[in-house]
C-alpha cells in the first residue's frame, strides 16, 4: 500500500526582503566557527519569515473567504519598521533572530491576521501561538545541543532595518518521509499590502 502524500499546510507569514537574508547570511557566518553546528539544520532563506497565523491543512473551497479577511487585514495595517538585532532559542529546540522595531505593530497584524482567519473559518492552531521570532536553525532529530553558546555568539546579530508592506499566505509542502535531509517547500499563494 502506497504512502499517501504529505499533505499542504498554510500559514500567514511578513517575510524580509532579500537584502536583509543577505545580511541575515553574513551575520549568521560565525555559526560555523563553532563546535557542533553540524548538529544543527540551518533554515534555508525560502522558510525564514515571521509566521503570523500558521493554518494548518485547508480545503480549496475556504480560500476565497480567507483571502479576502487577509486583504482587509493587512489593508488596515500601516506599514512599520523592523530589523533582526540579536538572537535569543526556544529551549535546545530552535535558535531564533530577535526582531526590533515595530512589534507592537506587528503584534496588532498577527492579531488581525488570526482574526481574519478564524472568521474565515479556518482558526489558527492553537499550538502555535504568535511569539515574534525568525528561526535560524533547528536541532537535527536525534541530536542533542545546548543552544545558548550559539544565541551568545550571535549577540551583535544585525540585518535591516526594513519597512513591512506587506503579508503573505504561504503554502507549505512538507517533504516526502523517508528522505533524509528533506525540507518543504514554500510558495508564496496570495500577498497583501499593507495600507492603514
Amino acid at each position: 500500500m502506497a504512502t499517501p502524500a504529505p499533505r499542504p499546510r498554510l500559514f500567514v507569514a511578513v517575510v524580509p526582503p532579500q537584502e536583509v537574508l543577505a545580511e541575515l547570511d553574513r551575520a549568521t557566518a560565525a555559526l560555523e566557527a563553532l563546535p557542533g553546528t553540524d548538529r544543527l539544520r540551518r533554515t534555508e532563506a525560502a522558510g525564514r519569515h515571521f509566521t503570523l497565523a500558521f493554518l494548518g491543512p485547508c480545503h480549496p473551497g475556504r480560500l476565497d473567504g480567507l483571502t479576502a479577511r487577509l486583504a482587509r487585514a493587512a489593508h488596515r495595517t500601516a506599514p512599520f519598521p523592523l530589523a533582526l538585532r540579536g538572537a535569543g532559542h526556544f529551549g535546545d529546540r530552535v535558535l531564533w533572530a530577535r526582531p526590533e522595531g515595530g512589534l507592537t505593530a506587528l503584534g496588532r497584524l498577527a492579531d488581525r491576521v488570526r482574526a481574519a482567519a478564524s472568521r474565515a473559518g479556518l482558526p489558527p492552531d492553537a499550538e502555535h501561538a504568535f511569539r515574534p521570532h525568525l528561526t535560524l536553525a533547528r536541532v537535527r532529530p536525534g541530536q542533542r545541543v545546548r543552544l545558548a553558546p550559539y544565541a551568545e555568539a550571535l549577540a551583535g546579530l544585525a540585518a535591516g532595518p526594513w519597512r513591512v508592506t506587506e503579508v503573505r499566505l504561504i503554502h507549505s509542502v512538507p517533504p516526502p518521509g523517508g528522505v533524509p535531509g528533506a525540507r518543504p517547500r514554500h510558495e508564496t499563494v496570495g500577498r497583501w499590502p499593507l495600507g492603514g
